[in-house]
């Protein structure tokens, strides 16, 4: 098809001339642009200090940095067994081992490099078995409702006391938390996690009233995942609860939205349109909302694609989204969840793939190229928007956004027919066939439609 030819002539691949002549680095591009926002990558320690290729691009390419790991309730209490080394894990509760976080904010700091805090409340990375009591560490039944031994009031005062001694530890030199993160599930209720069901669905208020009265100076978000874009249920319930949230004065700043994406990814895991993306910021902005992208990466191996177009959707994905976020003044940094394909979370997680912007020997790949396109519409000469189709999700061509490589959605089951035996109702979601359920606390790797 000929129309092609014309469409975001800008991604087809990166050429020769282009990676010679490599010009500023991403940080730099930053500091002569008219928008300072933060860049991010998410931080392991072990190649920040073993790997110095790791470490090196980091101070060069990024201004800051978020603890993909180590700052999460689980491994500072529970897997990282903190100064009694005989014991691991550890079986005590309140226990705290803040060495490997230590190292990496510092390195940070001493790097003139910015630090957010991530994550102060999240069911998935919370010790369950330390919190109810139960310490047989081979028992992996997850069914809290049995296990519990912990009441309400208890359990308020372990994720209070846990909020003030990681924020009262990181005072002075972590200014922005995520202070509760994926507290809806996929039809867009409430997760029915641990918190949910013993404190209640206030939790996440209460969390933030703590996080407050622990460092009044903070900046506070509420963090989720598939809520890029308008128009699904999810993404709808995340600005309503964040509008609630704002009417009822709980004291939220800001808010991330992760940006885990699948290129080929259909129904509720569709890649949502930089219209999606602009208009999603532009609403939660005027509830007086700081926006970031938080978490993102682009997976491409389910792609049935060749190798090039592969490259192209996610180049056009890392660009034309960051462009579309950089329109609305309430957008005020991207993170990435690492920065190589060497160290990225997506293989033991989901499967192998390469969704970050540097490949395994640390090469600038394409993706990386239309970040660098993406950052230069906001600097000298740039033009906003460059071009990306931002009110609409149809290019000037007449192409759809992503037609390139975007994914058909396949036909959606059959309803189930009734039987006197056994009544059934269709849980398919419109343009996935993906069932989900209310109160689903699963993370997302767990889910089908992924």
């Amino acid at each position: 098809d000929n129309d092609n030819d014309n469409d975001n002539d800008e991604l087809e691949g990166t050429s020769e001339k282009e990676r010679e002549n490599d010009g500023m680095s991403l940080k730099e591009i930053i500091e002569t642009s008219c928008k300072k926002i933060d860049l991010g990558a998410a931080v392991l320690p072990k190649p920040l200090f073993e790997d110095e290729n790791y470490s090196a691009v980091l101070k060069k390419e990024f201004n800051a940095i978020v603890v993909e790991h180590h700052l999460k309730w689980t491994p500072l209490c529970y897997q990282q067994p903190g100064p009694l080394p005989d014991q691991s894990p550890s079986d005590r509760l309140g226990r705290y081992d803040f060495y490997h976080a230590d190292t990496i904010v510092d390195w940070a700091i001493q790097n003139g490099i910015t630090v957010k805090g991530h994550v102060l409340a999240w069911h998935v990375t919370t010790p369950e078995d330390l919190l109810l009591h139960n310490n047989n560490n081979n028992n992996t039944d997850n069914n809290t409702d049995q296990q519990c031994t912990i009441t309400s009031q208890q359990l308020q005062q372990q994720l209070k006391r846990h909020i003030f001694t990681l924020m009262g530890h990181f005072r002075g030199r972590i200014k922005t938390w995520d202070v509760v993160n994926e507290a809806l599930a996929p039809d867009g209720t409430l997760a029915k996690n641990i918190f949910y069901k013993i404190i209640g669905p206030d939790y996440i208020e209460k969390a933030f009233h703590w996080a407050h009265q622990a460092d009044p100076t903070a900046t506070l978000l509420y963090n989720d995942n598939k809520v890029e874009g308008i128009g699904t249920p999810k993404s709808e319930a995340f600005y309503k609860l964040l509008q609630t949230f704002k009417l009822n004065n709980v004291p939220v700043h800001g808010c991330g939205i992760q940006a885990h994406f699948n290129a080929a990814g259909t129904g509720l895991s569709r890649p949502p349109t930089p219209r999606m993306v602009k208009a999603q910021i532009r609403r939660l902005g005027q509830l007086g909302l700081v926006v970031n992208i938080s978490e993102m990466d682009v997976r491409v191996s389910k792609l049935p694609l060749s190798d090039q177009l592969k490259a192209l959707a996610q180049k056009q994905i890392y660009r034309d989204i960051l462009i579309a976020a950089l329109t609305e003044p309430a957008f005020d940094g991207l993170w990435l969840w690492g920065f190589t394909d060497k160290h990225t979370w997506v293989s033991d997680f989901y499967y192998q793939d390469q969704p970050l912007i540097f490949d395994q020997q640390y090469n600038k790949k394409d993706a990386y190229y239309g970040i660098r396109e993406a950052l230069k519409t906001m600097a000298i000469d740039g033009v906003v928007g460059g071009g990306v189709p931002l009110f609409s999700d149809i290019d000037s061509d007449g192409n759809p956004w992503g037609h390139l490589w975007m994914q058909e959605e396949p036909p959606s089951p059959p309803t189930p027919t009734p039987t006197a035996d056994n009544e059934t109702t269709s849980m398919a979601v419109e343009g996935g066939g993906s069932g989900i359920g209310s109160g689903d606390d699963r993370p997302d790797w767990e889910q089908a439609d992924t």
